[in-house]
């Protein structure tokens, strides 16, 4: 029987998002036959490792064909492996570990043949795993490029189609590497709409955006970007793989889960305990700010009115929203930034308890996943002589929530697939 509690349902519906996500469980249906030469795995993500272990578990059930290969993943990710490689760098701001690790999966993919498989376990996370600065840029101008567009309030889309550009392994060049291999990409989401070029921004796959849309970009969110960056976008030379390249003809790609599975494995939880789940969608996006004044409205509506929903219920979502900095020196992260503006935009709204976190574990640059709020947080708040409006002008929400308690810690989930948030109206 589900505990009714509302913080426990909330957490379990967390706790069933994440497990429907697990490698072990999604990717077994997605195995490629063994090839008649060698297959080599490589990958990048938050998940990659986790992907590494259940591949690596599958094919030897099988006695299939010789394996090898390398990964890298976050920093306390890892999963021990024992034919597959498993390294460790930084995220969400990249260092010279992940530069290295890069440096090897390119050596990995040389001189292969038409006979051999490469499986690429790409997830969450890889932009910044996944390094190998364009030309004329160094990791310290990749570095200064991941700080700003992190500063920017840009969406991960047009995040990753700047890192694209300023790459020398990411928008299809890993998998032009691959050729004449056979490739086959097997995808963990973390974007809203599933496209694979912003998954790690898409390093196997063809890119159809331009130097121009990247520079577009830029001087849309006015980013400060080295001068060889800015050299390598208005001189074109940062092009990357095209729709159509021969080098991509023998490469398919597979999602094997995605954010709208793990927000379905949720509302089965919540249908299981008697409450009436919405899946409001699995990309939504914008200042964090903005969707919880959308999201508190909606929730208002529901509490005084019964529309367009009646109590009780559970308003599910997901997505990647995003914060412009205010204050350099708070500590927060998008789902703690959307829940304390979602409390602040609630005020005196009764009923009302959410849960926001993200599926890797880790908000903003934090080991906290996210935080919950309940009707009483503000008033709890206000009682210990802290002001809501200040941490959340302050970009400090991780700070405010850990005060109360509240925060949501889950340690490496060794999975992502994006932003859960979950608001239920009792």
């Amino acid at each position: 029987m589900i505990d009714l509690n509302p913080r426990a349902l909330l957490r379990q519906m967390f706790d069933a998002a994440v497990a429907a996500a697990q490698p072990a469980l999604c990717l077994p249906a997605h195995l490629p036959p063994p090839p008649k030469g060698r297959t080599i795995v490589i990958g990048a993500g938050k998940a990659s490792a986790a992907m590494a272990r259940a591949l690596e578990d599958l094919w030897s059930a099988r006695d299939a064909s010789p394996l090898g290969g390398i990964v890298v993943t976050r920093y306390g990710y890892q999963v021990p492996c024992q034919r597959i490689q498993i390294v460790q760098a930084a995220h969400p701001v990249p260092d010279a570990a992940g530069l290295t690790a890069t440096q090897r999966i390119l050596q990995a993919v040389q001189g292969l043949t038409a006979d051999d498989l490469v499986i690429a376990l790409i997830s969450g996370g890889g932009s910044s795993l996944l390094i190998a600065p364009g030309a004329g840029l160094t990791l310290a101008d990749k570095q200064k490029v991941n700080k700003e567009l992190l500063a920017s309030g840009a969406t991960i889309s047009e995040m990753n189609g700047v890192r694209r550009h300023l790459s020398a392994i990411k928008g299809g060049r890993l998998g032009a590497a691959c050729a004449p291999a056979q490739l086959l990409t097997l995808l963990i989401s973390d974007v809203p709409g599933d496209n694979p070029m912003d998954i790690a921004s898409g390093p196997t796959v063809a890119d159809s955006t331009t130097c121009a849309d990247a520079l577009a970009i830029v001087q849309r969110y006015r980013i400060d970007l080295p001068f060889a960056a800015q050299q390598l976008l208005e001189n074109g030379f940062g092009e990357t793989v095209k729709p159509g390249d021969a080098r991509l003809a023998r490469s398919r790609t597979a999602l094997i889960t995605t954010p709208q599975m793990a927000l379905e494995a949720a509302a089965q939880v919540a249908r299981a305990a008697g409450i009436t789940p919405y899946i409001l969608g699995d990309s939504l996006e914008g200042e964090a700010r903005d969707v919880a004044k959308a999201l508190a409205g909606m929730a208002r509506q529901v509490v005084q009115h019964g529309q367009p929903f009646t109590r009780p219920c559970v308003l599910l979502s997901g997505g990647e929203t995003t914060v412009t900095l205010r204050n350099n020196s708070g500590r927060g992260g998008r789902n703690v930034e959307f829940l304390l503006a979602l409390g602040v935009a609630l005020a005196d709204v009764p009923g009302v308890y959410a849960l926001a976190g993200d599926t890797d574990g880790v908000d903003g640059v934090e080991e906290i996943a996210g935080a919950v709020l309940t009707p009483d947080t503000l008033a709890r708040a206000w009682a210990l002589g802290m002001n809501p409006r200040t941490f959340l002008d302050g970009n400090d929400a991780h700070t405010f929530f850990q005060a109360l308690g509240d925060s949501l810690v889950t340690g490496p989930t060794l999975t992502n697939v994006n932003d859960f948030r979950a608001m239920l109206i009792l």
